[in-house]
Parts: C-alpha cells; sequence; structure tokens
C-alpha cells in the first residue's frame, strides 16, 4: 500500500515545524502561552513520546479529555467501524448512535437524579454552553447569570461574558451580559477570611443576604422576582485550580437558588465521566441539577462532540422546539459512536470504587511530599482531579514562577524512573496560576502515581 505521506512529513524536524508554526500559525491559541512549545509525536495510555520515543508521564490528560487513556483501541476501533460505514450524515436526519447514545445519558441522569430529561448535542464545550444559555433565556425570558468567581465556560463572546477571568474580555468590548460572579467556596485563600470548619457556610448567608433588599440590585423581595435566573457552577473549579466545594455546600446553596426559582446549571465539562470518581461530580454533594453541560470525555477526546442533559419540564419540544439550537456536526456519527462506546465501558466498570481509591492513594503521596516540602501550601481534590498549591517562605503567598519552573523542567524529559530517561507532564491553574493540577486518567496505575510522585519530588528539589 502507498504511504500517505510525502517526504516533507517523513523528515521534518521539530525545529522546523517550530519556525513553521510561528510563521504561519495564529498564536490567539494556548500554544504560545510557552516561548517554546514542546512537539510531541504519539501518546498511548498515560504517556506522550517526543521524537526520540522519550516517554512523559501525561498528568493533564488533554486538559481532562482522554479520561480513559490515549490510543484506547476500543474506542478507536468503534471509531473506525463508524467511519468504515456512516461517517457522514447531515444533522437534519436521525442516525443509530445518536439516539442510542442519548438513551444511555437520559437514563443514567434519571438512574442518579430521578428526572427524566433530554439531550442536546452540539460540538464543544463553549458551544454547549452557549445552547445552553438559550435554553435557559426560553424558559426565564431573562438573560443574566449568577457564576463563580474562578468559573470557566468557554471563550466564545457569550461563555466569556460568564467566565470570571476578565482577561478574556478585556479586548473586545462592552459585555452587557456579563455574569454576576459570587466567590466560590475557596477555603485555602477563604474571600471572607473564615475558617472552614468552624465558618457554618458563611458565604452562601452573604450570598442570601443579597436578596433581601430590591437595593441590592438582585432581587424584588415583594414578588421573589430576581433579575437573574440562572447560576451556573463548576462543583470542581477545571482552571481555577481544581478546587472543590467543601462538603455541604452545594446543598446550602441550592436552598437559596430553590428559594428565589433561579435554575442551576451544573458544568460537567471538565468533570464529567468519571474524574471525580462519579458519573457526574455535582453527585458528590447530593443535589439535583436542572441543565448538565458536557463534553470532553464523552468522547474520550476522539472527536469534537458536546452537549447538555436538561430536565423534561425545561427541554420539552414545546419549550425547545425545532431549530432552538442547530451545528453542521452537532451529533456526527463519529462523535456519539465514540461516546456510545465510553458509556457502554462505564456501564462495564467499576469506576464508582476503583477512581476514589487510587484518588485517596494519589492525594495520601501528595500529602507525604508535602511534609518534605515548605513550598506546598495545600494540597487536596477529588477522585482524580487533585492540585498542590505552591506558595512562598510565608506559607500563603502565591509562587507562580516556582509552578512554571516545575512545568518546565518537567517538559525537558532528562528525569529518570527505574532507570528509564523520562519527562512529567503537569498542568497550572488557579487564580494566581500557581497550582500543579493531576489529572491522570482512570486507568492509571499504582506504579505509574508512585512514578508521578517521585517525579514530582525530583522537581521541587530541583527548582526550589
Amino acid at each position: 500500500m502507498t504511504s500517505l505521506k510525502t517526504d516533507i512529513e517523513n523528515t521534518i524536524t521539530d525545529e522546523e515545524l517550530l519556525e513553521l508554526d510561528s510563521k504561519y500559525c495564529s498564536f490567539g491559541d494556548t500554544v504560545h502561552y510557552s516561548k517554546n512549545p514542546k512537539v510531541f509525536h504519539r501518546c498511548d495510555g498515560a504517556y506522550m513520546y517526543d521524537a526520540d520515543d522519550t516517554p512523559y508521564l501525561d498528568m493533564q490528560m488533554y486538559f481532562s479529555a482522554a479520561n480513559f487513556g490515549y490510543n484506547n483501541r476500543r474506542i478507536i476501533d468503534a471509531v473506525i467501524e463508524q467511519m468504515n460505514t456512516l461517517p457522514q450524515i447531515t444533522p437534519k436526519y436521525v442516525h443509530k448512535y445518536k439516539v442510542l447514545l442519548s438513551e444511555k445519558l437520559c437514563k443514567a441522569c434519571e438512574t442518579r437524579f430521578g428526572e427524566a430529561g433530554r439531550i442536546n448535542f452540539n460540538v464543544g464545550g463553549a458551544q454547549a454552553v452557549e445552547d445552553m444559555i438559550k435554553l435557559v433565556r426560553a424558559n426565564t425570558h431573562r438573560n443574566s447569570f449568577f457564576a463563580f468567581q474562578g468559573g470557566y465556560h468557554g471563550k466564545t463572546v457569550a461563555t466569556t461574558a460568564i467566565s470570571s477571568n476578565f482577561k478574556y474580555r478585556e479586548k473586545y468590548g462592552h459585555y452587557g451580559d456579563r455574569a454576576h460572579f459570587v466567590p466560590f467556596p475557596y477555603c485555602f485563600r477563604c474571600p471572607f477570611d473564615k475558617k472552614c470548619d468552624s465558618c457554618d457556610f458563611y458565604c452562601v448567608k452573604h450570598f442570601e443576604r443579597q436578596f433581601d433588599s430590591e437595593y441590592k440590585g438582585l432581587c424584588n423581595p415583594s414578588d421573589n422576582e430576581t433579575e437573574y435566573k440562572a447560576f451556573i457552577a463548576e462543583p470542581v473549579l477545571g482552571t481555577g485550580g481544581y478546587i472543590n466545594a467543601p462538603e455541604g455546600y452545594f446543598k446550602e446553596l441550592k436552598k437559596v437558588l430553590d428559594k428565589f426559582g433561579i435554575m442551576f446549571i451544573d458544568d460537567e465539562i471538565q468533570m464529567g465521566f468519571y474524574r471525580t470518581g462519579k458519573l457526574w461530580a455535582i453527585e458528590n454533594y447530593g443535589v439535583t441539577p436542572d441543565v448538565i453541560c458536557f463534553a470532553k470525555s464523552l468522547t474520550n477526546g476522539m472527536n469534537p462532540l458536546s452537549g447538555f442533559w436538561a430536565k423534561e419540564k425545561y427541554i420539552n419540544p414545546e419549550k425547545f422546539p425545532p431549530g432552538s439550537a442547530h451545528s453542521t456536526f452537532c451529533s456526527n456519527p463519529i462523535g456519539t459512536r465514540a461516546g456510545y462506546e465510553v458509556m457502554k465501558m462505564i456501564e462495564e466498570e467499576n469506576f464508582d470504587v476503583t477512581v476514589p481509591e487510587k484518588g485517596k492513594y494519589f492525594l495520601d503521596g501528595l500529602k507525604e511530599i508535602q511534609k518534605h516540602h515548605k513550598c506546598i501550601g495545600e494540597v487536596g481534590g477529588l477522585g482524580l482531579a487533585l492540585r498542590a498549591e505552591l506558595v512562598c517562605e510565608d506559607g500563603i503567598s502565591p509562587n507562580r514562577e516556582l509552578c512554571g519552573k516545575v512545568l518546565a523542567e518537567g517538559l525537558k524529559g532528562d528525569l529518570t524512573y527505574k532507570g528509564q530517561k523520562c519527562g512529567l507532564i503537569l498542568h497550572n491553574g488557579g487564580f494566581y496560576k500557581n497550582i500543579i493540577t493531576f489529572v491522570p486518567n482512570v486507568y492509571i496505575t499504582k506504579d505509574e502515581i508512585d512514578m508521578a510522585l517521585e517525579l514530582l519530588d525530583v522537581l521541587l528539589t530541583r527548582c526550589e
């Protein structure tokens, strides 16, 4: 069989690729946060490989889009099968796996929350959130959202308005629909200077007090009508640093939302599909959302597919009629086939047990490393969504510079584990970009966790 690759593809070096990238590719993506971007050539399981075939243990897994490991043969085989049968079809028509995947997602939600609902598909996390915004407006006839400080929901115009980072909006003029941002319960850096074990959810009580007078700008207490009719929340902040809310927080918050008829929108784009030890991270908090947005690991990062589940009363055909949301690729057959295989895997595996067990083992290891490195101010997380916050000598001031050094050193590929040359791929997040986030795949082995911990210890020692 004739190779599809040309001579240029076979012989081009990393240096030549980077030179071409600097000339022809937009700097508007996230690649060019780094002055010297890393080039990888293949991936498998928990590893990425460079031009010399050096393995890099990956602790960010495609920003949590590859929860089930790189090059997962079962999902790839399903995709190839679909490509060989029905790879393309306009969303004007019905195809098998769109319907079967919708059924699996709806039944999973009904089992967990006791609510019937429907699925609306699109192609990326931001697009799913955009469609959700339409759903909220169709049901409430209001366009204002509550959202968390530290929350991230996309970089389209509408999703930028409800993501807290001003930098994403700075260049693009006025945002009339900008959300009202509420402090996230970030207990290590409590915005109210309280202690988690004694505050009695002061942050929720502070939020509720904003509704007691029309002069506070949110509510008319005489009829409980509010200007803000939806609250979008990541149960565990993603870009915000993998910070998990304390137990009981969302139950207290949901009481306030229900009191004033405010829809609760659950953004599971990073945390869905067993990142936290549950299909949906919000399950860890015992509350039922009105809408769940999902993407990323629905297809294990194999094909752009996203969507939202909504309760029947919000998404029935009278409320959300034909044409309410549309994209040419919204329920593409390759993506829905991959998603269906992911859901079958989830039903067959025992991730409810294995992910929390692995997460505890990993977190215990991080706590042990913390004892030997004063630069770690806090470790925490939920399931396999973990974090280590790096601080200065005072134990609290964010150490962004050190965090950046650790990430860069890991990418040099000059570490060793059990005598083998290797690297470590880490990612940073948080309000001050000083938090190392650990996002391994759900099949990670104990040895790979030990490897990550040992290499982290080496990197911290080297960079301190």
